[in-house]
């Protein structure tokens, strides 16, 4: 992802949080804010050292920013996403974690497509 694609700043993130809404399954929580005039979508990750070493910790921040690459056409692009990873989210491979995501994408109703 590029930078201009990527939340990174604490206040962004309290936004997100705050004023945003949100819906989770088993393995993630996903918060999102649509933004006025933002032309392509925002993700924030957040992995908590709960859920391992940070080789393990970076492994799912690696399989959920493949994911939204490979989802990008299907996100609403005038929103802030911040994406966080629960425990179950620690062992389960690429393919699980993208099925996950659009599940929880699908609840939340911000894939265009169905």
């Amino acid at each position: 992802m590029k930078k201009r694609q990527r939340v990174k700043k604490n206040d962004d993130f309290q936004k997100v949080f705050k004023k945003g809404k949100s819906f989770a399954n088993r393995q993630f929580v996903v918060y999102f804010l649509e933004k006025e005039g933002q032309t392509e979508f925002r993700v924030g990750l957040s992995v908590s050292k709960k859920l391992g070493n940070a080789v393990t910790r970076n492994q799912i921040k690696r399989y959920i920013r493949q994911s939204i690459h490979e989802l990008k056409d299907e996100l609403k692009p005038n929103m802030d996403y911040v994406i966080i990873a629960r425990q179950p989210a620690a062992t389960m491979d690429f393919h699980e974690v993208k099925q996950s995501l659009q599940h929880v994408l699908r609840i939340a109703k911000v894939l265009k497509k169905t």
